[in-house]
Order: structure tokens, then sequence, then C-alpha cells
């Protein structure tokens, strides 16, 4: 998510959407206006409506970028590991986490108070992050668990666990309790722990 704002070759959009990046970065949260975006990018108060309703509006095109992100990091690393792998699962649940965790001052906007403007009402993106990590599972199913085992299942299981991770590291209840706690070191250990529990279902 770049910081590089302004209003440059007449793509408003664009510089608004960045503009409203480096607000919540600076601040750590949504909690600003349309027309501190418009001052940024270096345009008047009213420019942000030619391509925005409101500022749920703008959110959500937020929302979208950090999604694109998510999406092209989890392809990278997915590409990077053996299909059908445990290394892939893994290696995408450590990407998931830091990825999460290094954007902290989204976190509301995406997950919590605002998360319901970010719920599109189309069908979900088969290319997002979360589908790209269950394809993973799904691969690494076929290969090591019985057949009656729902790989869909699985991947929200072990989601829920790089997810649950990131949110105790965002709010410092992790560091609180266990302050010399390696993220990546635990997600693996109980990812490799279910996934030997799944395998001997076999």
């Amino acid at each position: 998510m770049s910081k590089q704002s302004g209003y440059h070759h007449g793509n408003l959009r664009d510089a608004l959407i960045v503009a409203a990046v480096e607000l919540i970065e600076h601040a750590g949260s949504a909690d600003f206006t349309i027309s501190e975006a418009a001052k940024i990018a270096g345009v008047s108060p009213a420019a942000p409506y030619r391509h925005f309703k409101d500022k749920d509006a703008l959110l959500e095109a937020v929302g979208d970028l950090y999604f694109i992100g998510l999406a092209a990091t989890s392809k990278s690393v997915r590409e990077a590991h053996p299909p059908g792998s445990r290394d892939a699962i893994i290696a995408l649940g450590e990407a998931y986490l830091r990825y999460v965790c290094n954007r902290a001052a989204f976190y509301d906007l995406i997950w919590n108070e605002r998360a319901d403007c970010m719920v599109p009402s189309r069908e979900p993106d088969k290319d997002s992050g979360f589908y790209i990590f269950a394809e993973a599972v799904d691969e690494w199913c076929k290969q090591h668990a019985p057949p009656e085992v729902e790989a869909l299942e699985i991947a929200v299981k072990l989601w829920a666990m790089a997810h649950g991770l990131s949110v105790l590291t965002i709010n410092g209840r992790l560091s609180q309790f266990m302050p010399q706690a390696d993220t990546a070191d635990m997600l693996g250990s109980s990812a490799n722990t279910f996934l030997d529990g799944v395998e001997k279902q076999a």
C-alpha cells in the first residue's frame, strides 16, 4: 500500500485512495474525513464526490486494495512451494500473519468496527487470499487426508489459528503473557500438530 499521494495525471480516484491509506496509517484508525483526504490529494473538498458517494465508499476501496495486496502476497508464496505440501500451507499462514500484523492500523477497518462495509454482496472472489490458501489445503488433503475430510473446513480452522495469533499480536495480549513468543514458530508448530491429527485419521 503505497505512500505516494497527490493528484497526478488526472487519476483522482487512486490519489484519494492512497490519501486515505496515509491517513489511516498515521492515525491508526479510519477516523478521518473525506475533506482531509481531499487536502492530501491536493483537490477541493467537493472533488472526491466525483468518484465516491461517501466516506464508506472510499473506505471500501481501501479495503479492496488491502485484499488485493493479500491475494498477491498469497499467490507469490504459494507459487514458491510444492503443491500439496505442508510447507505451502504453513508458509501461507505465516505470510498472512505478517501481512495482517504489518498493517495493524487497518485491522478495525477490515475485520472489526467497520467490517460490515468491507463485505461485498457479490460472490467471494476465487482469486482472494483465502481461496488461494484453501486450494493449497485442498491439494494437501487429496494427498494426505482421508476421503471424508472436508478440505474447506480444515482451511478455515487453520486460518483461525493464523488470524487468532494476528489479533493477539496486534492488541498486545501475546507479548503481555509471552514476551519472547515467536508467532511464526507458534503457528508452525500448531499447524503441524493439527495436520498430524488429520493424517492419523487416514
